[in-house]
């Protein structure tokens, strides 16, 4: 069978504070071509137009917009952080395309231009804390990268933590890449939450897992100060080392076997299985718009993992604890459609508004 070739793009970091996840998303994508393009069953084959924005969260936007206005591709397989993706999103808009999304993310967003294929809060922030508050307490310290993630993350933290009957202790920032780390950490100590919920990305996430580890070590306690995490995978574990080891998870993958991809590989992969489901035996579909894309192929009875109505893909819910360099799965839950906006939310147990009028 003759392939139609279709170019698609790829926009990811090989350099900067969050490669290491970046590079685990290029090479689940380009495993996943590579698997297109051998298929002979499928009438699609993939080519890559690929564009390396360094890190820099000021490049993605004319990368984005080059790729749509001077080659072929409409679909970009791309973005890590939250903020390169809003940085594309306007692009996408203006020049019809689309961007495949595999990192977890902080949900409140449902861009009909994007396609959202890894879990949001609903499907790893909430079912982490729903495991972790009956085994370890419900007193948290809160830490995260100073951008999108980590503020919605402690957002959301906060609101179910309360409805848990708990408390937020303390919620601080870093910069991303920033390692400054004395007065959290020194908190942290003089606190002892029962757990830390920790939204750092890169560099700032190795250096406070390490630090932590030490304070461990000084208190000769293991267990102590157990870290929690939803955007952590298999990917950082060589660059996080042994200071990562007991960190507990959430996600829709973890790894059987040590690879040191991980979920947004696995994701990424997927991502790329899923579009050539919808183009194969539909020529000239790669143009339409992604909603109608997406219609389309409901119309045709053909497998959907993403939602018709806000992009966004059901996944199963995996916990597991990081042992030997491996996450080991604790609890699996059945697949839960995604949620961005947290509607099914129950507000009835949150705390009464202290607010009263005045005059």
């Amino acid at each position: 069978m003759m392939k139609r070739n279709i170019e698609i793009g790829l926009l990811h970091s090989r350099s900067g504070d969050y490669s290491a996840l970046a590079m685990v998303a290029r090479t689940g994508i380009l495993r996943g071509v590579a698997e297109i393009n051998a298929d002979p069953a499928l009438d699609v084959g993939f080519s890559v137009v690929e564009r390396d924005p360094e890190g820099r969260l000021d490049r993605y936007a004319p990368l984005c917009r080059d790729m749509l206005q001077n080659t072929g591709v409409r679909h970009i397989f791309g973005c890590i952080t939250s903020s390169s993706r809003k940085e594309v999103i306007p692009e996408l808009e203006r020049f019809h395309g689309a961007l495949w999304y595999s990192a977890p993310y902080e949900g409140f967003e449902a861009n009909e231009h994007v396609a959202y294929t890894h879990s949001c809060p609903n499907q790893h922030l909430l079912p982490l804390l729903e495991f972790a508050t009956p085994r370890f307490g419900n007193q948290v310290c809160l830490v995260g990268s100073n951008y999108i993630w980590g503020w919605e993350i402690a957002q959301i933290a906060r609101e179910k933590i309360s409805t848990l009957g708990g408390q937020i202790l303390s919620d601080r920032y870093l910069p991303i890449g920033d390692t400054g780390l004395d007065q959290i950490l020194e908190e942290i100590r003089a606190l002892q939450p029962d757990f830390v919920v920790n939204s750092l990305i890169g560099e700032s996430s190795y250096s406070f897992l390490a630090r932590l580890g030490k304070m461990r070590a000084e208190a000769g306690n293991a267990e102590m100060l157990p870290v929690l995490s939803c955007n952590f995978t298999e990917g950082e574990i060589a660059a996080a080392g042994t200071a990562a080891e007991g960190m507990y998870a959430a996600g829709p993958f973890f790894e059987q076997d040590v690879v040191g991809h991980g979920s947004i590989a696995e994701m990424s992969r997927l991502a790329v299985h899923e579009l050539a489901g919808y183009l194969n035996a539909n020529p000239g579909a790669e143009m339409l718009p992604l909603t109608d894309l997406i219609a389309l192929a409901a119309k045709q009875g053909r497998p959907l993992r993403l939602d018709s109505e806000n992009q966004h893909a059901s996944q199963p819910v995996v916990i597991a604890q990081l042992r030997g360099r491996k996450f080991e799965e604790i609890l699996r839950l059945p697949e839960i459609a995604a949620d961005p906006y947290w509607t099914r939310r129950d507000r009835s147990s949150l705390p009464r508004s202290n607010l009263r009028v005045v005059s």
